[in-house]
C-alpha cells in the first residue's frame, strides 16, 4: 500500500504524538508499504529527506515558537497538498490532528475518493494553557475547539484513539463515525528490563544521588503535565529520603525551577533537561518509580516505556491513566491535583521496598498488550479492510488485541 501520514509533528521532535507517528510510519515501511510523512517544517523551509525507510516531506510553514517550542503550522497549503497527492498517489491518508495541513489533505483526498483515517491525540486541555485568559472562558473555548476538531474528523472513513477512554471521549462529543481504540504501542525491544545495568554510573551521569531512591518524570515540561504536584508532595513529606528527576524541556521549566528554589528543595528535585532518546531505556532502568501527574493524558507513551522496563507507576487517576495501573499491583493512582494523596502513595512505596520487584514485574506483564507489533498489525488490518472495500470490524469488540506477527490480509480474509 501507499500510505500518506500527516500531522504537525515528527522526528526530531520527541513528544508523545511524534513518537507514535514515527513508530507507526517506520513499522508500516518495514512491512514493505510505501510511506510518506508530510509535516510543517519547523524552520519554515521546504525539504524532502528519508529516515528508516520513510520519506519525509516538510512543507512551508509559519513558526509558532512563541506559543510552543516545537510548533509550526502551514496555514494555506492547498497547492502543496495537491502537488503531493499528484506525485505520491496514496491509497490511504492518515491524519494525526485537525489543523490546516491535515484538514486540507482530508478535503483534497475526499475529492479524489482516497480512503481517510484519523487518530485523535487532542483534548482542549492541550491547548487552553497557551490561550491568554482562557481560565475565564475555558468551557466555551473547549466546546469551540471540539467543534473545530469534529469539522475535520467527521469527513473520515473511521477514527482511532490511543485508549478506550480516549475513544469514549470522542463518542461523547458525538463524532459521526466509528472510533477504534488502538494503543500507541511501545517498542519492547528497546525498552526492556536491564538487570545488569550500572545504576550508580547512570545516576552519576545525570548528577543524581546514587544512594537515594528516585522518582522519574519523562516528557514535556509544560503546565498541563502538573509536575508541581509531585514537587509539592515531596515538600509535604518533610523528608529528604527520595529524589525526583524531571527529564525533558518545555515552557514551564523556569517556573518549576523557581518553585524548587522557593521551597529549598534543590538537593531533592533535579531537572535533567533534554535526555537523548538512546539514553532513555538506561535512565528509566536506573530509577525506582515512574510518575505521570498529568490530567490530560489519552494514554502516555512515557508510562508504557517505564512499564516495559519493569518499573512501578505513580499516576494521576485521570483520563486514560487508570487503564495502565492496577492499584497496588503494578503501582498507584493518586487523586488528580492532590499533592497530599501523592505524598501518601510515596510514603507507602518507600515503606515497602520488598514489593518493588513484584510491582515492576506486573507492569511488565500488563504492557505486553501494548507492543508496537500489535499496534502496527491493528492498523494494517484496518487499512487493508478499508482499501479492499470489506466491512470494518465492530469497534466495541476486543478484536484489536492482535498477536504479534499476524498477517493483516489473512486476518481480514478469515474474519
Amino acid at each position: 500500500m501507499r500510505i500518506l501520514i500527516t500531522g504537525c509533528t515528527y522526528f526530531p521532535s520527541l513528544n508523545g504524538q511524534s513518537i507514535f507517528t514515527i513508530n507507526l510510519a517506520e513499522g508500516l515501511a518495514a512491512q514493505g508499504n510505501k510511506v510518506l510523512v508530510v509535516i510543517p517544517a519547523l524552520d519554515g523551509k521546504p525539504k524532502i529527506h528519508f529516515r528508516n525507510g520513510v520519506e519525509i516531506q516538510e512543507i512551508e510553514s509559519f513558526d509558532l515558537g512563541r506559543f510552543h517550542s516545537e510548533a509550526a503550522m502551514s496555514f494555506f497549503p492547498g497547492r502543496q497538498v495537491r502537488e503531493i497527492l499528484n506525485r505520491f498517489q496514496p491509497d490511504i491518508i492518515h491524519i494525526h490532528d485537525h489543523y490546516p495541513l491535515s484538514n486540507t489533505f482530508v478535503h483534497e483526498g475526499k475529492k479524489r475518493e482516497i480512503r481517510l483515517v484519523g487518530t485523535n491525540h487532542f483534548v482542549p486541555d492541550n491547548l487552553t494553557p497557551y490561550v491568554p485568559g482562557s481560565k475565564y472562558f475555558a468551557s466555551i473555548l473547549g466546546k469551540i475547539m471540539w467543534q473545530w476538531m469534529l469539522f475535520t474528523f467527521n469527513h473520515l472513513d473511521f477514527a482511532t484513539a490511543p485508549s478506550r477512554t480516549a475513544a469514549e471521549i470522542l463518542r461523547q462529543q458525538h463524532i459521526k463515525l466509528p472510533v477504534y481504540p488502538i494503543s500507541c504501542g511501545v517498542n519492547i525491544r528497546r525498552f526492556m528490563p536491564q538487570p545488569s545495568i550500572d545504576r550508580t554510573e547512570w545516576k552519576k551521569k545525570y548528577k543524581l544521588d546514587p544512594d537515594k531512591p528516585t522518582i522519574l518524570f519523562v516528557g514535556r515540561v509544560d503546565a498541563e503535565k502538573k509536575i508541581d504536584i509531585i514537587i509539592q508532595a515531596l515538600k509535604l513529606r518533610q523528608k529528604n529520603d527520595i529524589q525526583f528527576a524531571v527529564a525533558g524541556t518545555g515552557s514551564y521549566k523556569k517556573h518549576l525551577e523557581e518553585l524548587v528554589i522557593h521551597l529549598h528543595m534543590e538537593d531533592q528535585v533535579h531537572f535533567l533537561g533534554f535526555v537523548p532518546n538512546e539514553d532513555l531505556p538506561s535512565l528509566i532502568n536506573s530509577v525506582d518509580l515512574f510518575t505521570m501527574p498529568s490530567e490530560a493524558e489519552l494514554l502516555s507513551i512515557a508510562s508504557l516505556e517505564a512499564m516495559a522496563c519493569a518499573k512501578p507507576l505513580l499516576l494521576a487517576n485521570a483520563r486514560a491513566l487508570p487503564e495502565l495501573v492496577h492499584q497496588g499491583k503494578n503501582g498507584f493512582l493518586f487523586s488528580p491535583g492532590s499533592s497530599k494523596d501523592a505524598a501518601e502513595k510515596i510514603d507507602y512505596f518507600l515503606a515497602h521496598p520488598d514489593q518493588w520487584t513484584s510491582l515492576g514485574t506486573e507492569s511488565l506483564r500488563l504492557v505486553q498488550t501494548h507492543t508496537i507489533e500489535n499496534t502496527i498489525a491493528a492498523y494494517s488490518m484496518l487499512y487493508y479492510a478499508l482499501v479492499a472495500g470489506r466491512e470494518l470490524p465492530n469497534p466495541q469488540t476486543e478484536w484489536l488485541q492482535i498477536r504479534p506477527g499476524a498477517s493483516p490480509i489473512k486476518e481480514i480474509t478469515t474474519a
